[in-house]
């Protein structure tokens, strides 16, 4: 294993029903980067992600977290290695039922033995690192679109992964509130040096959160170089994207040349 590698995804093939998806993946997520991956609808992002989370196990190949290969652990075994774990979820899936502050303390009260006093201070120190100090008594019902996610992070923070996962993070949100959140996600990664996996269609705006950039397409990656790398790059799959994406903005270096 690679010695900086936090995620390591090994030739992973996956299929349902006869339908490949995954058809040899190799993917290196490295500690403290932040890694988002990108590709069109169908071409498997949110079935690697799922893998990454243990929540899919490879029909082939091996995807090793923290050192361990998650096909070939138990169930305890994997539930260690998700204590390392924060998820955004797309949807957020906050409990309408429960204010702010309880639906960031359950992780705590279910996962930890976590005085109510500690419980408290830490919620409350995650809540100001939303700028939310004032919110902790309000429910989901009561809030923005933007501030739902703001207090799905602070969930997905409250026991100081070490690894972030999130899963189209600015689904739902207009482009002024999606700006917001991604300052916040690089002003938090940068903060607490955690590592991130992100799953996004959000082009091009989701390459300034990433130190790289993975595309998913035909069951393989394609790239996983540093943003302005993919989108300069030659390579014929990665240009189709960009230029479908983003336009025909992108030049490579030679082609500025012989303008």
């Amino acid at each position: 294993m690679d010695n900086d590698a936090v995620i390591e995804v090994v030739d992973v093939y996956k299929s349902f029903n006869g339908q490949q998806v995954l058809s040899g993946v190799n993917l290196t997520v490295r500690q403290g980067t932040t890694m988002v991956i990108v590709g069109g609808s169908g071409q498997g992002k949110s079935v690697l992600l799922r893998h990454m989370l243990g929540l899919l196990r490879p029909d082939r190949g091996q995807v090793r977290v923290l050192g361990r290969d998650l096909a070939r652990i138990g169930k305890e075994e994997l539930k260690e290695v998700r204590k390392h774990y924060g998820v955004l979820f797309q949807n957020v899936a906050l409990f309408d039922s429960m204010t702010v502050f309880d639906n960031i303390a359950l992780p705590l009260r279910e996962r930890t033995r976590c005085s109510e006093e500690e419980i408290r201070s830490r919620v409350m120190e995650k809540l100001a690192l939303m700028d939310m100090e004032d919110a902790g008594g309000k429910y989901p019902a009561q809030l923005s679109g933007g501030m739902k996610k703001r207090v799905g992070l602070a969930r997905a923070l409250i026991l100081d992964p070490q690894i972030v996962f999130l899963d189209e993070p600015t689904t739902g949100l207009d482009v002024s509130r999606s700006n917001e959140i991604y300052r916040l996600f690089h002003r938090i990664q940068k903060q607490l040096r955690y590592t991130a996996v992100i799953v996004s269609h959000d082009v091009p705006k989701i390459f300034k959160l990433a130190d790289y950039v993975a595309l998913v397409s035909g069951g393989l990656i394609h790239g996983c170089l540093p943003p302005e790398e993919f989108q300069m790059t030659q390579d014929p799959l990665i240009r189709a994207f960009v230029e479908e994406t983003m336009g025909p903005i992108y030049w490579s270096r030679q082609e500025e040349m012989k303008i």
